[in-house]
């Protein structure tokens, strides 16, 4: 049976920024070792949405290019998620309407579940197919 490793975010950070040569050397290397089915990388939601703040804040990428590198990692063979459709939603969401990624992606399961989203945050209104019902409101 192959090995299944969680993927922790600075291992993908390493290889977008080389900024350690070795390091994102091998990190290209274990990422070629899933792309050749020798092991199965999972990322998590929570590793993508540390890596869109990372990106954003650190790096001071735009929306546009941050969602361009997601899309690309979650389509390399070898990565596996909880739920790819979902994060497709959430990271086009973060794109095209310019809100946080949590926001996007609160949208997207949302959206998903057919759920109801409870805040006071007004970026949530910017999504046509999304509810928002401010506490104690729950209707």
């Amino acid at each position: 049976m192959k090995q299944t490793l969680i993927l922790d975010t600075n291992v993908i950070l390493r290889y977008l920024a080389n900024d350690d040569p070795r390091k994102a050397d091998d990190c290209e290397k274990l990422f070629n070792d899933a792309k050749a089915g020798k092991v199965n990388l999972f990322v998590t939601d929570i590793c993508i949405a540390e890596l869109v703040w990372t990106l954003k804040s650190y790096f001071h990428l735009g929306n546009e290019d941050i969602s361009i590198k997601i899309i690309a990692i979650i389509n390399t063979p070898g990565f596996c998620f909880s739920n790819e459709a979902l994060l497709l939603d959430a990271i086009m969401r973060f794109r095209e309407k310019n809100v946080d990624f949590a926001d996007a992606y609160n949208a997207a399961l949302a959206t998903a579940g057919n759920m109801k989203i409870s805040s006071y945050d007004r970026d949530y209104r910017k999504f046509s197919d999304v509810t928002v019902v401010e506490p104690p409101n729950f209707e």
